[in-house]
């Protein structure tokens, strides 16, 4: 590409950052635009229900790009305003300040966004995506009144986590019968229940909550079951949705987040990628689109896109093995592929207590190896990552985990 040419990146979370940040590194000369709704500086968004939530880390430490550092890289960052409209034909992309930025590519990075509290209490209700989200989740964890955590996935559980840790009452309402039992199946769910109880936060799981009334330090939370329990603050994590609604109109088809091909490019302009949360990229062994929010799929398909845009002439496809990551109380969950996809699944190692070292490993029926699930054993998810990207079958996966020093088939 001559230096002219302009890419505009829509988006100042991990994704849009590290596609920036390799943009420059794949030896892009041209103007490189970044363009984030908050104010402030670019930051990493995995800390905020652990570390910073905690009060451990400052902003300094969730940083992903200084002011310093952009004017080194040459990028440009247009921050505190939100990108309002899309023009493909065009080529422009119309800010809320009026600005509008012309571009020879253009990186959709938006992301996506909690799903919002369906309860509409006055205060001390709080969902966590943002900086600002933790912040003010942060103050009311400083009073010293029970807290209610509607969702068990993984934000629910580190936010339990780190509020347990904080001296706080928790409790943790879900109406799966086990915490993450869509990722990891309802028997090994039940290990995560026994994580909860044995920190000493307390479960509700195969209830719904019907509403949540009152101010902070003084909450209702109701459910299904007839039940009321009382809180000074609640957390809502039920999910995110991809930040989508201001493509309306864009000629992109969007359905879900912008549908992508394998080299994360729009399906219907070439010259617009999409990436990281937004995106919904083809995936040819699965032969479906599909949309992953995970850090580490943000960060991949940002390097691809901008690989794709610096060297048009020698196109890489986004085929990742899946990985996502959470920690919580003293277990650090790994996950690669998934296990969802699995009819079978058996267990490695020891699965309880402090001292958890196991790994849980998923087939298809077809004998296939479809995901490893990992505590505390980075040697076992090392070879878990191997083993997916290899395609190795389900007993191949069993023989060279099981070898693995300390484990045991359960």
């Amino acid at each position: 590409m001559a230096s002219s040419k302009v890419v505009v990146i829509v988006g100042s979370s991990v994704a849009g950052v590290r596609c920036a940040q390799a943009l420059r590194s794949e030896g892009f000369p041209g103007r490189v635009v970044l363009v984030g709704e908050e104010s402030e500086l670019p930051y990493d968004k995995p800390p905020l229900s652990k570390q910073f939530l905690a009060g451990d880390w400052d902003t300094d430490r969730v940083s992903l790009l200084t002011a310093e550092r952009a004017v080194e890289l040459d990028v440009e960052l247009r921050l505190g305003v939100a990108a309002q409209r899309l023009d493909v034909a065009g080529r422009r992309v119309y800010l809320a300040d009026g600005l509008a930025l012309d571009w020879d590519a253009v990186v959709l990075a938006t992301g996506a966004a909690a799903r919002p509290s369906p309860w509409p209490a006055i205060s001390g209700v709080h969902v966590i995506r943002t900086l600002s989200d933790a912040r003010a989740l942060r103050a009311d964890l400083d009073a010293d009144a029970q807290v209610v955590v509607v969702g068990g996935g993984f934000i629910g559980a580190e936010v339990a986590a780190t509020a347990s840790a904080l001296g706080r009452k928790v409790t943790v309402v879900d109406p799966l019968r086990t915490p993450i039992g869509r990722v990891v199946g309802t028997s090994v769910g039940e290990y995560f229940t026994s994580l909860h109880h044995r920190h000493g936060v307390r479960t509700r799981f195969g209830v719904g909550v019907t509403s949540v009334s009152g101010t902070a330090g003084n909450l209702i939370v109701a459910l299904s079951d007839g039940a009321e329990l009382s809180a000074g603050t609640v957390v809502v994590g039920i999910g995110a949705r991809p930040n989508d609604g201001w493509l309306i109109g864009s000629g992109l088809l969007v359905e879900n987040g912008v549908t992508c091909d394998e080299y994360c490019r729009s399906v219907d302009a070439p010259d617009v990628y999409a990436i990281g949360d937004l995106a919904r990229w083809f995936r040819p062994g699965l032969d479906q689109h599909v949309r992953v929010e995970h850090w580490t799929n943000a960060v991949e398909t940002a390097v691809v896109a901008a690989h794709n845009i610096a060297h048009p002439d020698d196109l890489r496809a986004h085929a990742p093995v899946e990985y996502v990551w959470s920690d919580q109380y003293d277990w650090k969950v790994q996950i690669v592929g998934r296990p969802a996809m699995s009819t079978r699944h058996e267990l490695i190692g020891s699965w309880d207590g402090a001292s958890a070292r196991g790994a849980a490993v998923y087939s298809d029926d077809s004998g296939q190896l479809r995901g490893v699930v990992t505590v505390n054993w980075p040697k076992a998810l090392v070879v878990g990552r191997r083993l997916m990207s290899t395609g190795e079958t389900f007993d191949e996966a069993m023989a060279q985990l099981g070898a693995l020093p300390s484990a045991g088939t359960r």
